[in-house]
């Protein structure tokens, strides 16, 4: 049977950070995105609030800056061969981030079939922000469903992996689900749980999941 695995980015396939924070560190912004950071898992700050502040805070932005917050981020291991892995089998993996699609999109490279993030003016920033491109959880379900119409598959054939709150819709909508290095907020709601840093370590609980 074939399926789709989808990923979220921050806290999943990143260990312990987020691509905000990986930024934000480029510009000397630790304490600013700590912060904000503290407001949005809280849910004291909204996805487009959340980005609209952040789009102002990196004003200063530049394409190096993105390379080495990228470059630099705390992957887990072996990402890249699990995708590869994935696709040997005839199978689908997408990433699917509340994040910057600027670097969201980066992991295309890294083996993964689509990479969906919140829609950022191109870097350096010379366009404002358009909060109609910021996802939400929800929309992470409704990309799901793309996706799937794409592959021409159903909820049905899909796993996912995510860490947090915002995962929390998507887990309720497909049949498998990975809580790597999760929260509380995943408790109880995924089929498999996973801690530490290597994704095929992940990847491997649900491979006889069907």
């Amino acid at each position: 049977m074939t399926r789709l695995h989808l990923f979220d980015l921050d806290g999943t396939l990143l260990y312990g950070s987020a691509a905000p924070v990986e930024i934000s560190r480029q510009l000397g912004l630790d304490r600013e995105i700590a912060e904000l950071e503290r407001a949005f898992v809280t849910r004291r700050v909204e996805p487009a609030e959340y980005a609209r502040r952040v789009h102002l805070l990196w004003a200063e932005l530049t394409p190096a800056h993105g390379d080495a917050a990228f470059e630099g981020a705390p992957w887990l291991r072996r990402i890249r061969e699990t995708w590869a892995e994935i696709r040997s089998r005839g199978e689908y993996c997408a990433v699917v981030s509340l994040s910057p699609s600027f670097f969201v999109e980066r992991l295309r490279g890294w083996g993964a079939h689509a990479a969906h993030g919140s829609r950022f003016p191109a870097v350096p920033f010379m366009e404002s922000l358009d909060p109609a491109g910021i996802l939400t959880p929800k929309a992470k379900v409704e990309i799901a469903d793309r996706l799937c119409g794409q592959f021409g598959l159903t909820r049905g054939d899909c796993v996912a992996y995510g860490d947090s709150l915002s995962d929390a819709e998507l887990f309720g909508a497909v049949p498998v689900s990975v809580a790597v290095n999760a929260d509380r907020h995943l408790a109880g709601l995924a089929t498999h749980t996973y801690a530490g840093r290597d994704l095929w370590d992940a990847y491997e609980l649900v491979c006889g999941a069907w």
